[in-house]
């Protein structure tokens, strides 16, 4: 908890940090609130498992793998950059399938 606890604020820094240029408004907003989990009836387990579920849903889980420096083999790096290409090529051709779908129904054809 206290590994998660130090990666969380090496990444945010304090609610008084300055933000890079790149920071999105929502990612400031999440910087100065915070994620707070209240413990009930002493049951830890329990705060843990929302205090994950609220990390994910937030995006800041994404955030603290991105910051991790772990070495990546170089048939890893290709395999990623292949997968990210593949994703934007079908990205790209739904939305050109679309702008025509679009188009369409515009023009009334």
């Amino acid at each position: 908890m206290n590994s998660m606890a130090k990666k969380v604020s090496n990444i945010f820094g304090f609610p008084g940090a300055v933000c890079n240029p790149l920071c999105s408004m929502h990612q400031q907003l999440q910087q100065w609130r915070g994620i707070r989990v209240r413990v009930r009836n002493g049951n830890l387990e329990q705060a843990l498992v929302v205090m994950q579920r609220k990390m994910q849903s937030s995006g800041m889980e994404r955030l603290i793998k991105r910051q991790q420096t772990v070495h990546v083999k170089n048939s890893e790096k290709r395999v990623l950059a292949r997968k990210a290409l593949e994703r934007r090529i079908r990205s790209q051709e739904l939305a050109r399938k679309l702008q025509a779908i679009l188009v369409k129904k515009v023009r009334g054809l």
